[in-house]
C-alpha cells in the first residue's frame, strides 16, 4: 500500500470517527451550543484580524486634528469617537484580542493548577487531601471579585493586565480543584485502577495515563464556562481601575471611560459598543459550555454547578 493510500485511509477513518462521535452529534444538534460556537469563532477571527491590522500605539494616542471629538456613530465612524477623538470601532475590535489573550492565559493557568491539586488530593487522601481542600475552601469562602481585588494589589502596577490574570488564576483554581477531585474519586473506585497498581504502575503514570483522561469531561466543561467568566472579570477589574493602563483599548477600560465621561454628555456609544461585544462574547462561551455539559453527560450538571 502506497503512502498516499495509507494517508487517505487514515484521513477517512478520522472523519468517520468524528461523524460517529456521540458527543459531536449531540453537541451539533444543540442549536444554542452551535450559536455559541459561531459567536466564539467570530470573536477569535476578529481578535486575530485586529491584532495584525491595527497599531496599538495609534489606537492609544489622541487623534485631535484628525478625527472629530465625541462624534456620534456614522458611516465614517461606525461606533463613533470618544473624548480623545479616537475611533471607537478599531478600539473595540482590538479589545477582542485582549479578551482572548488574557482569558486564555487565565483559564489555562487555573486549569493546570486546579487539575493538579484536585488529582493529588483525591489520590493521596488523608492529610494531603485535607490540607489542599481546606485551603481551597478558604479561597472559595470569599466572593470571587472581592478576592481578586485583594489579590491584584499584591502584584506591581507595571504588570498591567497581567496583575488581573495572576489574581484570577488564584481565584479560579479552587473551582477546578473541587470538580476534578470529585471526578477523580469516582475513577479511583473502579477496579482497573487497583489492577494498574498491582501491575507495578508508578503514581505519576497512574495519575497522568489513567485518572486524568477519565476526568477530561468535567475539566473541559468547567474550562469553557470559566472562559467567559474570566473575560468578564478581567473587564470588571479594568473597569475598577485594576489592570489596564489608561488609554488601552480593553473593553473594561472603554466601559469605565464611557460611564465616567460619555453618559453625562449624552455620548452613549462610548460604553454601548464595548459592552455589547463583551456581553455577546460571554454569552457565546456560556452557551457552548452548557451544550458541552449536556452532550458529555447530563448528570455532570450537578458536578459542575
Amino acid at each position: 500500500m502506497s503512502t498516499e493510500t495509507q494517508t487517505g485511509t487514515v484521513d477517512r477513518s478520522i472523519v468517520e470517527r468524528l461523524r460517529a462521535s456521540p458527543f459531536l452529534s449531540q453537541l451539533f444538534s444543540n442549536r444554542l451550543a452551535v450559536t455559541g460556537l459561531v459567536v466564539i469563532a467570530v470573536v477569535v477571527v476578529v481578535a486575530i484580524y485586529a491584532r495584525f491590522t491595527y497599531d496599538l500605539s495609534n489606537l492609544m494616542a489622541t487623534q485631535f486634528g484628525t478625527n472629530p471629538s465625541e462624534a456620534a456613530p456614522s458611516i465614517e465612524y461606525p461606533f463613533g469617537t470618544d473624548g480623545q477623538a479616537r475611533d471607537i470601532f478599531p478600539r473595540v475590535l482590538y479589545g477582542a484580542w485582549y479578551a482572548v489573550l488574557y482569558g486564555t492565559v487565565t483559564v489555562a493557568a487555573s486549569t493546570f493548577l486546579g487539575v493538579g491539586l484536585g488529582i493529588v488530593a483525591a489520590y493521596y487522601g488523608d492529610l494531603t487531601d485535607n490540607v489542599i481542600m481546606r485551603t481551597m475552601d478558604v479561597l472559595l469562602s470569599f466572593p470571587s471579585l472581592l478576592l481578586a481585588l485583594a489579590l491584584v494589589t499584591i502584584f506591581p502596577e507595571e504588570l498591567g493586565l497581567w496583575r488581573a490574570v495572576g489574581a484570577l488564576t488564584l481565584v479560579y483554581t479552587p473551582r477546578f480543584a473541587r470538580v476534578v477531585r470529585g471526578a477523580a474519586l469516582k475513577v479511583l473506585e473502579d477496579e482497573y485502577t487497583d489492577a494498574t497498581k498491582a501491575l507495578g504502575a508508578t503514581d505519576p503514570r497512574l495519575l497522568v495515563r489513567h485518572i486524568l483522561p477519565n476526568c477530561l469531561a468535567p475539566i473541559t466543561v468547567q474550562s469553557t464556562l470559566n472562559y467567559g467568566l474570566a473575560i468578564i472579570d478581567i473587564a470588571a477589574l479594568s473597569f475598577l481601575g485594576f489592570g489596564a493602563s489608561p488609554g488601552e483599548p480593553t473593553w473594561g477600560m472603554m466601559l469605565s471611560n464611557g460611564v465616567e465621561f460619555g453618559l453625562f454628555s449624552g455620548a452613549w456609544w462610548w460604553s454601548f459598543f464595548p459592552g455589547l461585544l463583551l456581553a455577546l462574547t460571554v454569552l457565546g462561551f456560556n452557551l457552548l459550555g452548557d451544550g458541552m455539559r449536556d452532550a458529555l453527560d447530563p448528570r455532570m450538571r450537578e458536578t459542575v454547578d
